[in-house]
């Protein structure tokens, strides 16, 4: 099938994106909704701007859906932009990164189940640790770009996600009950490279911010450099 990734930048939609291509599907482009809001319950939003060189780095069209972020309206709003897109590049199904929101999984069914698409979503259910162990053992780029969640320091924006993190996550989720994948909004991620992309991103500027207990890190240049 020709699939359409709804595509946040983070790990989880990456992953996706390869479950879906592993699988024999074709992706046919990437889907970015871009919240007005900073607190959209559907949506990623930080740095999602610039998803669009990640769909370069995968050599596939890049499309924008501007959403309110307003629980429920921006629903509607990805319904309504949905058929253009899904004609326009012959779209035959959705795919997402959802592991455990069936708030996030519903709602795109139902948007699907209107649009005439299947609904594919290749994490779902999915035990957290493994997936992020997939992830790392298949070369992933992944770094914090948010996070908010007791236990996490400042240290932890721009981290690198690997086994050593991945090891504090799972100390975090003793301690305090987070969810590891960030399902509960705990953390967002950024992906700079990972097996699908062609050449890989390095962020070249970037401003970091903390109040509280709660950071994030603002990409605000980037490159496309050649795979080692």
């Amino acid at each position: 099938m020709r699939v359409a990734v709804l595509y946040s930048g983070g790990k989880d939609s990456n992953l996706a994106a390869c479950r879906v291509k592993s699988e024999g599907h074709k992706i046919a482009c990437l889907i970015s909704a871009s919240p007005v809001r900073a607190d959209s319950y559907m949506f990623h939003v930080p740095n999602v701007s610039f998803t669009r060189f990640q769909a370069e780095c995968i050599g596939v069209p890049w499309r924008e859906i501007r959403v309110s972020g307003i629980k429920e309206a921006e629903v509607s709003e990805l319904a309504e932009a949905l058929p253009e897109i899904a004609d326009a590049h012959g779209i035959e199904a959705i795919a997402t990164g959802a592991i455990a929101s069936r708030y996030q999984k519903e709602r795109v069914d139902l948007v699907c189940e209107e649009a005439g698409l299947a609904h594919i979503s290749p994490l779902w259910q999915q035990d957290e640790e493994v997936l992020i162990r997939e992830m790392i053992g298949l070369g992933f780029e992944v770094y914090f770009t948010s996070v908010s969640a007791e236990g996490f320091d400042p240290g932890w924006i721009g981290r690198r996600l690997d086994l050593s993190a991945l090891e504090d996550l799972l100390r975090l989720r003793e301690r305090y009950g987070i969810n590891i994948s960030g399902e509960g909004g705990e953390y967002e991620t950024f992906v700079c490279n990972m097996p699908l992309f062609r050449r890989r991103i390095r962020i070249t500027s970037a401003q970091k911010v903390w109040r509280r207990n709660l950071g994030h890190m603002e990409i605000t240049g980037v490159e496309l450099v050649e795979k080692q």
